[in-house]
């Protein structure tokens, strides 16, 4: 898996796997694996399209979305600052209403508040019913104006009516009504007067609707949520003493090898046997090591979650995951909040990583050779 919100499909493919090795379900004798898991692909697909989901969370939405006391307040100074702010969501308008209301109020308030919307101050412009990812890459999608009071629709000519106003025609043109259905990134750099990708930060929790088609093709700047994170680093941060008993070991194998090679390539013929000897030994503690260091991995992976693991690692190198949001997002947080946390004026910039051959000679415990 290389996104979370394939968890979903793993848990009910498994079961149905399960129970199609048991034999516990006939109708499952005549599907392939490759069946199943294309089956369990399109229905949860269609969970998501047919309102199932949704319209569950919109009648009890105390249940099911999280409140955060910083929204609002980081949303106004934003827009206090300057900052344009946009929403992007594949939700259509009677879902984003719903969940924006309660998110707004902190609370599931009475039909006559939820229909002035007063949550849509705090954007300079809302796309509902995006299609994500194909908003982000196919320029031919066409864009509607929404109606908030009933959601609605009516044609606009986007681009065209935009440059068609003349002077400052994205502001005449968002003064019409800022709240729109569909349409594609070309329409929303225009109504935003953006004239390049790395003008955006772009906040998202879905990898490849989200992050990796908005940086991969336009050029975004990305901000790749994972609510997950604080608990990930939580179970890091007490297993700390264990993953450096780990790396211990690991090291001393590494070195019982270097040592182990030095012995073959240094020896003499009269000194054979005795290197043999000190050869056999060092297998035998290498043995014994990888059997303890083996059960302090398997202490250490269950740790995180029994089966899962680490989100970011598989055994000893990076997960997919991992590969995808190192390479994909610019930033990664466990809430959209913590960008609160700094001014509009922060500058980020990435770390300088090191390949193996530079982490040899920099590492000063590391012994170097004669390039």
């Amino acid at each position: 898996m290389d996104t979370l919100f394939q968890f979903v499909d793993a848990s009910l493919f498994a079961s149905l796997i399960e129970m199609k090795d048991n034999d516990e379900n006939e109708f499952l004798d005549f599907k392939t694996y490759e069946e199943i898991y294309r089956d369990v692909r399109e229905c949860v697909d269609l969970c998501h399209r047919d309102g199932v989901i949704k319209d569950e969370v919109a009648r009890n939405p105390e249940k099911y979305i999280v409140l955060d006391d910083d929204l609002v307040p980081m949303l106004q100074r934003f827009r206090d600052d300057g900052i344009k702010v946009f929403l992007l969501t594949n939700s259509h308008w009677e879902y984003t209403s719903v969940a924006m209301n309660y998110l707004y109020h902190q609370a599931d308030v009475d039909a006559e508040l939820k229909l002035k919307n007063e949550w849509t101050d705090l954007f300079d412009l809302i796309v509902v019913g995006s299609c994500k990812p194909a908003y982000l890459v196919d320029p031919y999608l066409n864009l509607f104006r929404c109606d908030p009071k009933d959601g609605s629709l009516r044609n606009t000519d986007g681009l065209f009516e935009i440059e068609a106003l003349g002077v400052d025609g994205a502001k005449k043109f968002l003064s019409q009504g800022k709240i729109f259905q569909g349409g594609n990134w070309k329409h929303l750099t225009a109504m935003l007067e953006i004239e390049a990708g790395e003008e955006i930060l772009y906040v998202g929790d879905h990898l490849y609707s989200d992050v990796l088609r908005s940086k991969r093709t336009l050029g975004w700047r990305s901000v790749f949520i994972m609510p997950e994170l604080p608990e990930e680093m939580e179970t890091f941060y007490r297993l700390k003493p264990l993953q450096k008993k780990i790396n211990a070991l690991r090291k001393l194998r590494d070195e019982l090898s270097v040592y182990g090679d030095a012995l073959r390539q240094t020896g003499h013929a009269e000194d054979d046997a005795e290197i043999e000897t000190k050869l056999k030994i060092l297998e035998q503690d290498d043995e014994r090591i990888k059997v303890k260091l083996t059960a302090m991995a398997q202490e250490y992976h269950e740790a995180f979650h029994k089966i899962w693991g680490m989100m970011f690692q598989a055994g000893y190198q990076d997960s997919r995951l991992a590969y995808f949001v190192t390479n994909y997002a610019c930033l990664y947080t466990s809430k959209a909040t913590n960008l609160g946390l700094t001014s509009t004026k922060r500058a980020f910039r990435t770390n300088s990583g090191m390949l193996p051959h530079d982490s040899l000679l920099f590492d000063d415990d590391s012994s170097t050779f004669h390039i």
